[in-house]
């Protein structure tokens, strides 16, 4: 199940989105601004308002593109020019669509950014059913960073946020148990001696 994050400033826009995206299968969390929603990463797609206080749609896409996370992005937003429409794709943008909107053409574009996103990564059709929820949960935070190394702490704190029980012996259990469930798509998860797990 791919798993969305619509950060808008609108409540009710908010909840119109997550209530349709989740008609449709997905899982929805939503964010009141750039802020919060920079907190609740790890997610397979991000829809994004531009104009909100404080920080904007723009300035989050920036920062996020800046520190190596490509999770796909899409904004929504009123600003509808060409020049904005550049700006936006200039800052990472995967696609840009302008308010008002109808939900059809935000589940169609959202189909095509993931189905994009999927085929630019290892391919889901080789993701075993039998992965557990955390199994998932580590691939996916490897597929949205390829070539970056998470040490044990990081996953961790990914993975597992806020368990004070699980051990980092519990990252290296998962992470075998990954790889063979995987087969041969296993060996690209490797561990760099000094850095982490990554997928390479």
């Amino acid at each position: 199940m791919n798993r969305i994050l619509v950060v808008d400033d609108e409540e009710d826009l908010r909840e119109i989105l997550r209530f349709n995206l989740e008609a449709e299968g997905f899982e929805v969390e939503t964010a009141t601004s750039a802020e919060e929603a920079l907190t609740m990463l790890h997610h397979d797609l991000i829809l994004l308002d531009v104009m909100m206080d404080r920080m904007s749609g723009f300035e989050m896409a920036c920062h996020l593109r800046e520190a190596g996370d490509n999770t796909p992005i899409i904004f929504l937003t009123a600003r509808d020019t060409h020049d904005d429409q550049l700006q936006g794709f200039g800052m990472g943008a995967d696609d840009y669509i302008t308010k008002p909107f109808s939900f059809d053409t935000v589940l169609a574009r959202v189909r095509a950014v993931l189905r994009r996103s999927s085929q630019n990564a290892m391919g889901n059709q080789n993701t075993p059913k039998t992965l557990t929820k955390r199994e998932h949960l580590i691939l996916d935070l490897f597929r949205q960073h390829p070539g970056k190394f998470f040490s044990r702490e990081e996953i961790l704190a990914a993975v597992w946020p806020g368990d004070a029980f699980v051990g980092e012996r519990s990252v290296d259990v998962h992470i075998a148990r990954l790889r063979k469930k995987l087969g041969t798509d296993g060996q690209k998860i490797v561990n760099k001696t000094g850095f982490g797990y990554g997928l390479v």
